[in-house]
């Protein structure tokens, strides 16, 4: 009874045309995000075992991606972090767009929607706030400035056909805007405060076609709009657990090996005879395949392990990935503190 018990509690399992232990509402499966949720188990939250269960492993970390396990949380706590690195990290991204010329094929809106989705790289610390109804202050923004114009190749070949050669600024890229600081804000490093990438295609122009505007960057959160999320991508997936319960030797074994991506199960000899042995978990999608093979299914049992999350982390560039889970981090300390403080709040004003 007890390890049908402690099955439920951390594990999610995976069977050809079902999948069991997820939720309350099916009763074949449980919620375990509870206390008092199994008969005679004491699922009380204690600090002391949060502590010493609570892990974070770090597998693979550079400015624009992030992967790590997080090991002993609920999924309520894990959802909370990605829904937070989606919406609620702040950036700074293009939020006024002044034209005072533009006579390219693409339309006003249209131009000033696509310099939006550019990201900025600029540490959003450094600005304050910009609220609905402000005026951008040299403490709230910060602006570009993008003046180009397409004029034909003297020097190009007579047999040229290639627009890059015909013509001078036919493409029009992140390359071309410039920073337009002011005296207050010289003290900013301007290489801190530029487009991620200096290749991203704004507009092409020919000959006697011209763009000459300017761009208020402001602060923002991507639950404002998606321009300020930092994130291209923030998910997480339970991670896999295979158990195979038996040997399986030879040709059963490539078999096997075949019904997961490669590297999940390895091959190697055991007192000469090839054996499958599960190699890197990680890497299985659970397609569930190896449970479509009527002989190999009464072998393995697949199953998710329920409180260990595998995070990936991609950034657009404007704040590297780690950042963004720290301030994630703070963004959900901070608002535990606010919750603890309106219950205080509602506590004295009842006894009073």
């Amino acid at each position: 009874m007890a390890k049908h018990i402690s099955q439920l509690r951390t594990r999610v399992q995976l069977e050809e045309y079902q999948i069991k232990n997820v939720s309350i509402n099916d009763c074949n499966t449980h919620a375990v995000d509870y206390p008092g949720g199994f008969h005679d188990y004491d699922d009380s939250w204690n600090l002391e075992n949060f502590k010493k269960d609570f892990k974070i492993k770090i597998m693979k970390v550079d400015d624009e991606e992030i992967e790590f396990d997080m090991i002993g949380i609920d999924a309520s706590i894990a959802n909370a972090y990605r829904r937070i690195m989606l919406s609620e990290v702040p950036t700074i991204a293009i939020e006024k767009v002044i034209i005072y010329n533009n006579t390219s094929i693409i339309q006003d809106e249209v131009l000033a929607h696509r310099l939006g989705l550019i990201p900025i790289a600029a540490n959003p610390k450094l600005f304050e706030d910009f609220k609905q109804g402000d005026n951008p202050t040299n403490k709230n923004s910060i602006t570009f400035k993008l003046q180009i114009k397409c004029s034909k190749n003297r020097s190009a070949p007579s047999n040229a056909t290639d627009p890059e050669e015909l013509y001078i600024n036919s493409k029009v890229t992140t390359k071309d805007l410039k920073l337009k600081l002011t005296e207050a804000q010289e003290k900013l490093p301007e290489n801190n405060v530029r487009p991620v990438h200096e290749d991203i295609l704004i507009a092409k122009l020919r000959p006697g076609q011209e763009i000459d505007l300017e761009m208020i960057c402001v602060k923002g959160i991507g639950a404002d709009h998606a321009k300020f999320s930092p994130v291209a991508t923030a998910s997480y997936r339970l991670m896999p657990e295979i158990i195979l319960k038996e040997p399986i030797t030879g040709k059963r074994a490539k078999r096997l090996a075949k019904c997961f991506p490669e590297g999940v199960i390895g091959i190697k000899e055991i007192k000469g005879i090839k054996t499958a042995y599960v190699d890197k978990v990680r890497l299985d999608t659970c397609s569930r395949q190896v449970l479509r093979d009527p002989e190999l299914k009464e072998y393995v049992t697949l199953n998710k392990i329920r409180d260990h999350f595998i995070f990936c982390i991609e950034s657009t560039g404007a704040i590297s990935a780690a950042d963004i889970f720290r301030e994630s981090i703070r963004i959900l300390k901070q608002k535990c503190h606010k919750f603890l403080d309106e219950i205080d709040h509602n506590t004295i004003n009842e006894d009073n």
